[in-house]
């Protein structure tokens, strides 16, 4: 064998690992497109279509890449990426969805009236039906953007995805605010799950839907074929329960409840907000969706941001510059749905308008979508809001000392920095904050992160402290 040969002899010893251990599909998404380079002793270099693909590849695949190098090279291997030159290249189109959109099997319902109508979603009298899961293909784990804001979820929506109705997370609770991505993650786990057990009656139904089909039982005289349909069910997921009201429909939603989860099926539940903030819901079915987990979906942080809208750039097989993305996740702090309508209203413009895909354009297109002003925040007024808030003094606050109300107004005031002032490197916040390099600064925006998901009292000095700043707080 040639030296100019080993490295794609070496390379598909590593596709054939990889394909070994990934889903066919994925391998085919990821890995088919990656073109060997060279191997210069224990380093292969290869070559990505994006540094979205190169991005990606790295924070899904790097465990297993790890392994496979060393498998495959030996220890002390290494990979490098080159990024394909765009001029060359037709754009690349990310998949919509990984699978086919996912079917339930036929089920059958006895009926008790000849007329009857055993499910809201098919014809009267029919007997042996199949149920529509209703699940999006596109709102699968492989399109949801993982970050800070949502990690639990996800952990939890693949967890159940594994072992459906035999985890502790059952029933999962799932809250936050509009645009957070609820209800692409709650799809995402019932799609999971079709992917690894075909067989499980799969059903998405909003909060609203299941009480306008009980109101219709109720006046067609179907009750008993409403509740037979839904005990059939083996995953239920119930997107926006906020809107079960009415005492009927509440009811026959508990016994759905009871009857599912005593024979071990699986419930994903979807709102707006807490099960202790939910209003008019009986005290009896608020205990039962507190039984399993609650997970609060929270405000995307910058870095999830910028993925979000890499990614959906990269699906729209559309190049746009890195400070336009930049500008946008920095601009759009809301929520996932606000951010994505900006992009794409900036390409059908620039598309439609023969323009340039440019910040100045994007500045514009957001000022009439979103309706925010670019406010004025610099480092010294966050450091002094931070200092009166906490009731110290700018030169404690910069001091080295390692007192803990210290070390946590410096960490804030650092997250604040990033959060809030578009294009501010880690460097430029470290300098201004007591020469801190930038490992330090992104070390105490980690720190505020993972503090705002499991400290209610420290997530709320941060929201106190982005009102006093007038920041439109977007949590």
């Amino acid at each position: 064998m040639t030296g100019t040969e080993r490295h794609i002899a070496v390379w598909n010893n590593c596709l054939q690992i990889i394909a070994s251990n990934i889903d066919p599909q994925k391998f085919d998404t990821w890995f088919k497109p990656i073109r060997p380079v060279s191997l210069v002793d224990s380093t292969l270099t290869v070559e990505v279509p994006s540094d979205f693909f190169r991005d990606y590849i790295e924070g899904a695949y790097l465990d297993l890449l790890k392994l496979t190098l060393k498998r495959a090279i030996g220890t002390g291997a290494q990979l490098h990426y080159m990024v394909r030159p765009v001029q060359v290249e037709k754009p690349m189109v990310y998949p919509a969805s990984h699978g086919l959109k996912p079917t339930n099997k036929t089920v059958p319902i006895s009926t008790y009236q000849p007329s009857g109508s055993p499910s809201p979603f098919v014809f009267p009298g029919v007997q042996r039906v199949k149920i529509d899961p209703r699940l999006n293909p596109v709102y699968c784990f492989a399109n949801l953007i993982e970050g800070e804001c949502n990690r639990m979820g996800v952990t939890a929506g693949e967890n159940i995805s594994l072992s459906p109705g035999k985890t502790p997370f059952n029933p999962l609770f799932i809250f936050g605010g509009p645009g957070l991505g609820k209800t692409h993650l709650i799809q995402a786990t019932g799609i999971a799950i079709k992917e690894r057990y075909p067989d499980l009656v799969v059903l998405y139904v909003t909060g609203n839907e299941f009480k306008t089909q009980y109101m219709d039982a109720i006046k067609g005289n179907r009750l008993v074929d409403f509740m037979a349909f839904y005990m059939k069910i083996d995953v239920l997921l119930v997107d926006d329960i906020q809107d079960l009201q009415g005492i009927g429909s509440q009811n026959a939603f508990f016994n759905v409840f009871n009857h599912l989860h005593q024979s071990g099926k699986q419930l994903v539940f979807t709102s707006d907000r807490a099960p202790v903030d939910l209003q008019n819901f009986e005290e009896r079915l608020l205990s039962r969706f507190k039984w399993g987990l609650s997970v609060e979906l929270s405000r995307p942080e910058y870095e999830t941001r910028l993925s979000m809208l890499r990614a959906r750039a990269f699906r729209e097989g559309v190049q746009v510059g890195d400070d336009v993305l930049s500008f946008l996740a920095s601009r759009i702090k809301s929520n996932f749905r606000e951010l994505e309508g900006s992009l794409i209203s900036l390409i059908a413009n620039a598309t439609l308008c023969h323009k340039e895909i440019t910040v100045s354009l994007a500045e514009s297109i957001t000022g009439k979508i979103v309706g925010e002003k670019q406010s004025d925040v610099s480092i010294d007024l966050i450091v002094d809001t931070v200092c009166e808030y906490f009731n110290i003094t700018r030169d404690i606050l910069l001091s080295k000392s390692r007192k803990r109300q210290i070390v946590q107004a410096r960490q804030i005031a650092m997250y604040e920095c990033r959060n809030l002032i578009p294009n501010c490197s880690l460097s430029t916040i470290g300098a201004e904050l007591g020469g801190k390099d930038h490992a330090t600064v992104l070390h105490a925006c980690t720190t505020v992160q993972d503090l705002m998901a499991t400290d209610k009292a420290f997530r709320q000095y941060v929201s106190d402290i982005e009102g006093m700043i007038s920041v439109p707080v977007e949590r």
